[in-house]
């Protein structure tokens, strides 16, 4: 069934996540039937389809490893806490008929093996046995049972196979038969069998803790070596991102400062711009945590522009009082005091500019806001912070790195010995 809701101005602010949450209750009391919910999406990022947003996947080379294992891992994930509608696509009710060969009995009625595989080709794999051309069309002929002779274990009794100098004997006579149950599709996962399991995530829980909590579960049960587990879908693209994150930012870092070490032929006084950095990346995950907002891949991109919006503050600061001290002879202390005060004006208007052109992403209403808001409050939280802390951190950095460096010059070289 598919639902759809009303504008969003109309749902009094909820989301199609808190909808889903409210009505999960209800339809979990409906006795004999499973219901799961989750919102529709145009693009899901790999994994198949299935009940529930995220997807944990089982595969390995062994199909009867997999069928024991799969239903374990799925029944320890049915109590991970943060998650809800668990399910698998592994459905085992198939019914099987197992056949096995009486060779003693076909020996001594003279039937073949060979025989026995023809017959039951012949009456139940729809086996292509000739073709009937005319003069416009051609029609394949398909050897068969009679469908009413395909439904139940008995029928095998109207099955013969040819035994000694021809005499047709009934299959029942030369096979024993055993009722089993057997998958009734086997997925796979490149060309490896798979099994996946499907769960959701309970409100006001984040995907991080839901796949740490899960992966931990997991690894108490220790399965062996022939079974791979891993995350598909949004939940494997999340992990993967996650992991890269700090080697973005560290990329982003390295090359800003060669950057503005080339600007200023220091290696010291980018440090000082650098510097700044930290409170916009503290202000902003306290945005996050103030407004419950979990920390997506459009929050992290905002936090990734907040290195370029605010390092322009220690720049304006740093660029004035360099340009003092190596022009006009001012010491550090007066250089960095005057850069301060000269430059609170502009530092404060383009954070502010800055700052307000970020209030649209979080005030607007209608279809894809919720995308963009933590974009805008990771923006604001960021720049509300560091335009508080870095006017009084900036100038102590800057006055502490030149007197390191002050330091380092002032150390004398070792005179020659006479």
């Amino acid at each position: 069934m598919f639902i759809s809701l009303k504008p969003p101005e109309q749902r009094l602010g909820s989301t199609t996540q808190n909808v889903i949450d409210r009505i999960r209750p209800r339809l979990s009391a409906i006795p004999g039937i499973r219901l799961f919910v989750f919102a529709a999406q145009d693009i899901r990022a790999g994994g198949r389809q299935s009940d529930s947003d995220y997807q944990y996947t089982l595969t390995s080379t062994d199909l009867d490893l997999l069928q024991k294992w799969a239903p374990i891992v799925g029944k320890r994930m049915e109590t991970v806490e943060g998650i809800t509608d668990v399910s698998s696509d592994r459905d085992p009710g198939g019914l099987q008929l197992n056949l096995t060969i009486d060779r003693k009995a076909a020996s001594s009625l003279g039937v073949r093996v060979q025989d026995i595989d023809n017959a039951l080709n012949n009456a139940f794999s729809q086996r292509q046995i000739s073709t009937i051309y005319t003069q416009r069309n051609q029609y394949q002929v398909v050897l068969e049972t009679l469908p009413h002779y395909q439904n139940d274990p008995s029928d095998l009794d109207h099955v013969f196979v040819a035994g000694a100098n021809g005499v047709q004997v009934p299959l029942s006579a030369v096979v024993h038969y055993t009722r089993g149950l057997s998958p009734l599709a086997v997925y796979h996962s490149g060309s490896f069998p798979s099994t996946t399991v499907s769960f959701g995530l309970l409100p006001n829980v984040p995907l991080e803790v839901a796949t740490a909590n899960i992966q931990r579960a997991v690894d108490e049960l220790h399965m062996p070596e022939g079974i791979r587990a891993s995350f598909e879908g949004n939940a494997g693209d999340f992990r993967k991102t996650t992991g890269r994150q700090p080697l973005l930012i560290l990329a982003a870092l390295i090359a800003m400062y060669i950057v503005l070490g080339v600007l200023y032929e220091s290696l010291l006084h980018p440090l000082t711009i650098i510097s700044t950095l930290p409170s916009a990346g503290l202000g902003a995950l306290l945005a996050l945590q103030v407004t419950n907002s979990p920390l997506t891949i459009i929050a992290f991109v905002g936090i990734i522009l907040l290195i370029g919006i605010v390092k322009k503050n220690g720049i304006m600061i740093v660029d004035f009082a360099l340009e003092a001290e190596r022009h006009r002879g001012l010491s550090s202390e007066d250089a960095i005091f005057e850069a301060c005060i000269a430059r609170f004006r502009p530092i404060l208007m383009t954070t502010l500019a800055a700052l307000f052109a970020g209030l649209p992403l979080i005030l607007a209403m209608g279809p894809g806001t919720e995308l963009r808001r933590p974009l805008g409050i990771t923006i604001i939280g960021g720049l509300f912070v560091s335009q508080i802390l870095t006017l009084y951190t900036t100038p102590v950095i800057y006055l502490l790195i030149d007197r390191l460096r002050r330091r380092r010059e002032a150390v004398p070289s070792a005179a020659p010995a006479e």
